[in-house]
């Protein structure tokens, strides 16, 4: 996305890539960012309904694998969340019966982007797994009776048996994508079973 004429600017510039989070076929078109202090997300933020803005895109494979019988772990932090919530409304949306498990990672619930959509998601739709975690609960305002602290190996195992012939997922900023790359291939997982994408710039 380009901002067109913005009221200002910094060294940053005025273009930033989304992921979408909206699945195909919706009627809007949706992206969520975290707001940061710079010149193009105080432009976005003020910008009034209908402001014009350019468009590229998209870009990127991060996709379902379509063979059904293998299980999709989904591994995630922060506005990572996004691309994540497109294909799990996309799968539900086609019918599709595989066993999808989401790990979401948060400081706080109050940071945690789509959590109670998410929530709603895992109660009605049985071959969907929601498991949040949360890594900073003493800052934090509310209740959490969740897991808590990053996601490691010993939590996949807990929930999602994290063997056999899943399909990894990992989107996210980059030195936590790195890591959960790291963290799969010290458990063995083959590079051909896991697909990352890294947010950068947000």
């Amino acid at each position: 996305m380009t901002l067109q004429s913005p009221k200002e600017t910094d060294d940053e510039g005025d273009t930033r890539a989304f992921s979408i989070a909206s699945p195909p076929g919706e009627e809007s078109l949706t992206v969520a960012t975290r707001m940061r202090d710079t010149a193009f997300k105080r432009t976005l933020a003020s910008m009034a309904p209908g402001t014009p803005v350019t468009l590229a895109g998209g870009f990127g494979d991060l996709v379902l694998h379509e063979d059904s019988s293998r299980p999709a772990v989904l591994l995630t932090g922060g506005i990572g969340i996004t691309p994540f919530r497109s294909i799990v409304l996309d799968a539900a949306r086609r019918g599709l019966r595989r066993q999808i498990s989401l790990f979401y990672s948060n400081r706080r619930p109050e940071d945690a982007a789509f959590l109670d959509e998410l929530r709603e998601f895992a109660r009605t739709h049985p071959a969907f797994r929601l498991i949040a975690t949360m890594t900073q609960m003493e800052q934090s305002e509310r209740p959490w009776h969740g897991e808590t602290g990053p996601i490691d190996w010993a939590m996949l195992v807990r929930h999602a048996a994290a063997a056999g012939s899943m399909i990894y997922y990992v989107a996210g900023p980059p030195r936590m994508v790195k890591g959960l790359q790291a963290m799969l291939r010290g458990a063995g997982i083959p590079p051909e079973r896991v697909r990352a994408e890294e947010f950068d710039g947000y």
